[in-house]
């Protein structure tokens, strides 16, 4: 039987996410932004329509930084996990991050977005392109 979903959480599991299949993209983010955020070289992104997403947060620890740019990054209050990411760039759609997936999701990375930006101190060795601009496009 095929899976259709996939589930994950935070570190401390006060914030679970299930997240129906198919998602739109994978795709490493390279841009400093994430890289502060996620405090690494860079963040493996899961992009999906919003309205496929349950997320469950019964003590209330989900909270939304909003950037100047008019990003949303989404982190537990409790662990300090960085989970989401949504943005007018990308409208309807929900960004969740890879490692936080429990289950097997439907795809792999297809590309590294911003890359333009890289850390000089990690070697990609992979053959997966790599785009100065959006990730979305993966």
């Amino acid at each position: 039987m095929e899976k259709t979903a996939a589930s994950g959480a935070c570190l401390c599991g006060s914030i679970t996410f299930t997240m129906q299949f198919p998602s739109k993209w994978v795709a490493h983010c390279h841009c400093s932004r994430c890289q502060r955020a996620h405090g690494a070289a860079f963040v493996t992104w899961v992009g999906v329509d919003a309205a496929q997403v349950a997320i469950a947060d019964e003590h209330n620890k989900l909270r939304w930084h909003i950037s100047s740019t008019g990003g949303e990054r989404g982190f537990c209050c409790e662990c300090g996990s960085s989970l989401f990411f949504r943005s007018g760039d990308w409208p309807g759609e929900l960004h969740i991050a890879r490692a936080l997936f429990a289950d097997p999701i439907d795809r792999e990375p297809r590309m590294h977005g911003y890359y333009d930006t890289h850390v000089p101190w990690v070697s990609v060795v992979d053959e997966l392109p790599r785009k100065p601009d959006q990730a979305s496009q993966a």
